[in-house]
């Protein structure tokens, strides 16, 4: 395939892609793993020359299960299969609506199933240590804010970085949060993640180093409700880094990152509670099969405190080594 032959198939790829961020107003992370998986078919077609790909609506459902095979041999995961496969499934949709292609070659091709792995959670003791912040410095009262409201509230990384002070109601204990899809949800605010908010309001504006040339940051051009101590937004990197910060000095095993508070949220509200679809408005599910993982991990939970107190539960050498102290 010359590079003029495949000139009008990029350029399709490209009108999709401005049709999902314009029209569907998917999130650039969705946009940009589409933009790879597309080219990606692309360049497979490219490299296999008994491929006579000229036009989109030459692809087969052959060629499709061909370069699917391809990437599972290159060792890409099942959940990332899935993923190129709903990418040109829509891509196909869209050239259906915009062009003469009748048939879509991903139709009917399912990807590899792979096992779900349970999301890794902290316990109840585990949170109250990681929050056990005494610091009163900035970056300490940020964090800490920043780490009670992921865990009151629930909300995924990219969320949090995106709030405004403007979408809290602190005298309502309450929060507007936009997620996924555009779709707006509004959530409550612990009483311990209200004060830790209002703690870091009070000195938002006076990070460190600002305070001795009396310069203030009252007029930064966003109204961001987390900062960096250069008065911008708060990026996802540096949310990361502090909380891994915090594990090492609190002293937490494991590998502690935002979604694991979002994780240990859903698990002990659905442990107390046991009503799934709160959980999933809480949490902002589209669909509750998404939320369902939280039962297999309050399940395991169970079977774990079923094997250590139930006599016949227990293991052989479990008993033995109790009988040994």
């Amino acid at each position: 395939m010359s590079n003029q032959t495949a000139a009008p198939l990029v350029a399709h790829i490209d009108f999709f892609l401005a049709y999902l961020r314009e029209e569907r107003q998917l999130s650039p992370h969705t946009i940009d793993a589409y933009s790879r998986d597309l080219r990606r078919l692309l360049y497979f077609c490219q490299r296999h020359k008994e491929i006579d790909l000229h036009r989109w609506s030459d692809l087969s459902t052959n060629q499709v299960r061909r370069f699917i095979a391809d990437l599972r041999f290159s060792g890409l995961s099942g959940k990332s299969l899935q993923r190129v496969l709903s990418a040109i499934r829509s891509f196909f949709n869209y050239l259906s609506r915009e062009l003469e292609v009748r048939r879509n070659p991903a139709k009917g091709i399912s990807a590899p199933k792979q096992d779900k792995k349970l999301p890794a959670t902290l316990d109840v003791d585990q949170v109250a240590r990681l929050l056990n912040i005494e610091d009163t410095g900035w970056h300490a009262i940020r964090d800490k804010a920043v780490m009670e409201l992921f865990y009151s509230s629930g909300l995924r990384l990219a969320e949090l970085v995106d709030l405004d002070i403007t979408d809290l109601d602190l005298d309502d204990a309450s929060l507007r949060v936009t997620g996924k899809g555009k779709r707006t949800r509004t959530l409550p605010i612990g009483r311990k993640a209200v004060a830790a908010i209002r703690h870091w309001l009070d000195g938002r504006n006076e990070p460190p180093g600002k305070q001795s040339s009396g310069r203030h940051l009252a007029a930064i051009s966003h109204q961001a409700l987390f900062i960096s101590e250069r008065g911008t937004r708060i990026g996802r990197r540096t949310v990361q880094a502090r909380m891994r910060k915090w594990q090492l000095l609190q002293h937490l095993p494991g590998n502690l990152h935002p979604h694991m508070l979002r994780h240990s949220f859903a698990s002990h509200m659905l442990e107390s509670s046991g009503d799934l679809r709160a959980v999933q408005e809480l949490l902002g599910h589209a669909d509750i099969s998404s939320t369902q993982i939280y039962t297999h991990l309050d399940f395991q939970h169970l079977a774990d405190v079923y094997d250590k107190a139930h006599p016949r539960a227990r293991s052989k050498k479990s008993k033995d080594k109790q009988r040994s102290n």
